[in-house]
């Protein structure tokens, strides 16, 4: 370190100038981060996108490979094996599964308040609600079947006999219209609507009180307590991200996107981007006041519980090495006019 006298501002200022950089420690090196998603490239992870395409994941020191997800990839996998340093965790179930199988990882951040999870019918067929559907075929895969669906039969009186295998290929139900099935908010509706013309019904498993987080970041316990800064910058970086994307121009982002993906459209990532938006799936519930990425003790506690009943987890499973609030919370990258 130099150490300059009381008088250095009399030296020519080229000379001060070189003092002045030797001074300056080095820029240090942004740290690479590899991040697993859950499926291809949408727009439902269009603010992770953004925040690589317009800098935020650089201002914040990092270098994101971010990598896609898919039907052939197992990314929980990846994170457990130390290939990832952080992935998507679908939903609040897989992080409970961290705990109950004693797998030392946890989330750090819930991007969605709402589970994007739907089920579909056809219009005027008098299902277009869900006490409507109690005793009729749906089609449901066998994920879904340790999940909401059992939300929904504890709420609505649904049994394990109306379910049909869903093999996540739309021809079974575009050729009967009694048919009912799951599907994502984001994408199987625009899909019907583009094979048929005509609007399905949506019913969102969220609106109908279902509690469980979607879209959580996950990293290792280890990072979270040995690299709390990389975490911390990752986690803002992200919400970051996602308030650009969602509030600002997305450009940047669904070009990144639209790059990854071939065989995304900008129709679909519009219309992902749009129902995003329209229901309220990052900025709702706690998040309007806490900002994106926002969980709680007591929302983790009623799902818990509520999971425990169903008797999906041992009655003395303990949620909260589930999640740590250590990351969210803060209001990130909230604009001032959402702030309370």
């Amino acid at each position: 370190m130099i150490r300059f006298a009381a008088r250095s501002a009399s030296l020519p200022a080229a000379i001060l100038a070189l003092a002045l950089l030797a001074a300056t420690p080095a820029a240090r090196a942004a740290d690479k981060v590899s991040f697993g998603l859950d499926w291809k490239a949408e727009a439902e992870y269009g603010g992770y996108y953004q925040a690589a395409a317009t800098g935020i994941y650089a201002k914040h020191g990092l270098d994101v490979t971010i990598e896609q997800g898919g039907p052939s990839v197992n990314h929980a996998a990846l994170l457990i094996a130390g290939k990832l340093d952080f992935n998507i965790c679908s939903n609040s179930f897989l992080a409970l599964n961290f705990v109950n199988e004693k797998i030392p990882f946890s989330v750090v951040a819930s991007m969605y308040q709402k589970d994007p999870s739907v089920l579909i019918a056809h219009p005027g067929q008098g299902n277009d609600s869900f006490p409507a559907l109690k005793g009729k075929p749906i089609l449901i895969s066998a994920d879904t079947r340790v999940g909401w669906w059992n939300f929904l039969k504890a709420k609505f009186g649904y049994t394990d006999a109306q379910i049909r295998p869903y093999t996540f290929n739309l021809a079974p139900f575009l050729a009967d219209k009694s048919a009912i099935q799951q599907g994502f908010l984001g994408s199987e509706p625009l899909s019907i609507k583009q094979a048929t013309g005509i609007d399905p019904v949506v019913l969102l498993v969220a609106d109908a009180g279902f509690k469980g987080y979607a879209s959580l970041i996950a990293t290792s316990n280890a990072n979270i307590q040995n690299k709390p800064d990389l975490v911390k910058r990752f986690v803002d970086a992200s919400i970051e991200g996602w308030y650009s994307y969602l509030n600002g121009d997305p450009a940047p982002g669904n070009a990144a996107i639209l790059k990854a993906n071939p065989e995304m459209t900008q129709v679909l990532v519009d219309y992902g981007r749009g129902v995003l938006k329209s229901h309220g799936i990052l900025e709702s519930g706690d998040a309007l006041t806490l900002g994106i990425g926002a969980m709680t003790k007591a929302r983790w506690d009623e799902f818990t519980a509520d999971v425990v009943a169903q008797g999906l987890y041992p009655k003395d499973i303990d949620s909260s090495k589930a999640y740590t609030l250590k990351f969210v919370d803060q209001k990130v990258g909230m604009p001032a006019a959402k702030s309370p």
